[in-house]
């Protein structure tokens, strides 16, 4: 395939963030300050008044959340994954990753928020780019520093799968 028509397509991606305390939050923003240049356009939202209706923009989505309490997603992102499981969207033309926080101090329930949208996610027909990554709060590496490191190859993964369902 000839690629002189794609190489010009801005990729576009929404950060979908879950958070308590900010630090989804800070990785967001670590993600878009590496990813956004002139081929990339990245928007974050954060998940208080998201419904399903957001899958229907184009483009990649990046879930990126924390796990809050037993294993539940962060109080911000509740009413998003509820009106997911209700309505059951058909995100079969949805391409996403995920980037999930968690502690592993938590084992039985660690790093659950980023599993649970992966899981309906998945349910709904939508394709995960890439592994989900787990970020381990008790690693001593930041969650930021992860998110750089495996950005950059997380966004090449993202571009082609663009390029694949334009």
């Amino acid at each position: 395939g000839c690629n002189i028509f794609t190489v010009n397509v801005q990729l576009k991606l929404t950060l979908l963030v879950g958070t308590m305390t900010g630090t989804a939050q800070l990785v967001a923003q670590e993600l878009e300050l590496g990813w956004d240049d002139g081929e990339t356009r990245v928007e974050t939202l954060l998940m208080d008044r998201l419904d399903g209706s957001v899958f229907q923009r184009a483009g990649v989505f990046l879930v990126c959340t924390s796990t809050y309490g037993q294993g539940d997603v962060p109080d911000n992102a509740r009413a998003f994954y509820e009106d997911l499981k209700a309505k059951r969207p058909d995100l079969s033309r949805v391409r996403y990753g995920v980037f999930g926080l968690g502690d592993r101090t938590y084992a039985e329930t660690f790093n659950f928020g980023g599993k649970r949208f992966d899981e309906i996610l998945q349910e709904l027909g939508a394709v995960r780019i890439g592994v989900r990554v787990q970020h381990d709060a008790s690693s001593g590496v930041l969650p930021e520093e992860t998110a750089a490191e495996w950005g950059q190859g997380w966004l090449e993964l993202a571009r082609e799968a663009a390029t694949a369902a334009a």
